[in-house]
């Protein structure tokens, strides 16, 4: 049986890794991935590990951190002995720094993308900008880096088209709002059961989406909204959205200074009513300490607030 190595800090992984992971399970009988951890490193190990156990099924994800790099090739060959016991017949690498290794473990060394010529990034690279380095990012490792824009605030305040708007203008997708997937399905007698139902599926195709979303994605509403419904129809909230931490990078607050339109899914159509939702949304965010704009003026003057809004918060 043939037992191949990779080791480093994958910190994060990138498609040069998976290239040579991937061409590695098929070249050997068991593959180990040693992945070595350090305190100071981007991504936490735990973190890491989860990826790589995604990304290589097939093989044997062993975790080690430690305090610094070693500083001899006979010091990480002691570290490789006690972390991956038995023989190693073969280290593989992405390149050539590594090769003094294989010998004190009595391995061959394969070099697979000499130069980086096949996937022309490195760890430092992605590091240094994980947004630029975008089309080198695996699904799994996209949402840890992807950028979170969330319209917020109460219905008919535009968000339904803003959302898509935005998502063109920024080359990517947009998550439209669950809730109203679902009033359509089964109605508007909302329960505290079917709101938790819209806020847990809208998160999870979150998610979801930020493993294919182009560098940033646009929410049209998320569970803090879901959260200020509870709060609008009941007058109480769900410890979930109490917990519910997966929040956006930037929020759209969008003002009531358009006229309200019943399209058969709305509640709160007078002044008095539409007023108070639009602060019950604001609290959401006030106090949670959560970076947020309004945006008021009329529709043609949204699109371009939004925009104006997002790239000064760095997130274009």
């Amino acid at each position: 049986m043939t037992h191949g190595l990779i080791f480093g800090r994958f910190d994060p992984p990138h498609a040069g890794h998976v290239m040579l992971g991937r061409a590695a399970t098929e070249l050997v009988d068991r593959l180990t991935i040693l992945l070595v951890g350090r305190p100071a490193d981007m991504v936490p190990l735990p973190i890491r590990q989860a990826w790589l156990t995604e990304l290589f099924p097939g093989a044997d994800i062993v975790a080690r951190e430690i305090s610094a790099a070693p500083p001899r090739a006979a010091s990480f060959a002691e570290l490789v002995r006690a972390a991956v016991p038995g023989p190693i017949d073969v280290i593989y690498a992405g390149g050539g720094g590594q090769s003094a290794i294989a010998p004190l473990l009595g391995a061959r060394f394969v070099e697979l993308d000499h130069g980086q010529r096949t996937v022309p990034v490195s760890g430092a690279e992605v590091r240094e900008d994980p947004l630029v380095a975008w089309p080198f990012l695996p699904a799994p490792v996209r949402p840890y880096f992807a950028r979170t824009i969330c319209l917020h605030g109460p219905e008919s305040t535009g968000k339904s088209t803003l959302a898509p708007a935005l998502a063109r203008h920024f080359d990517t997708l947009y998550l439209p709002e669950y809730g109203r997937t679902y009033c359509e399905a089964f109605g508007l007698a909302l329960t505290m059961a079917d709101l938790l139902a819209i806020g847990r599926t809208h998160a999870a195709m979150t998610r979801s989406t930020l493993r294919f979303c182009n560098r940033r994605l646009i929410l049209d509403t998320d569970p803090l909204m879901t959260a200020a419904w509870a709060e609008m129809l009941f007058e109480r909230s769900d410890p979930w959205f109490e917990a519910f931490d997966e929040t956006a990078n930037l929020y759209l607050l969008l003002d009531i200074d358009m006229p309200w339109v019943d399209d058969g899914t709305r509640f709160f159509g007078d002044p008095e009513r539409r007023r108070k939702f639009f602060d019950c949304s604001r609290d959401q965010l006030d106090r949670r300490g959560l970076p947020y704009v309004i945006i008021s003026g009329p529709p043609e003057e949204r699109f371009a607030r939004s925009v104006e809004a997002i790239e000064a918060a760095g997130l274009a």
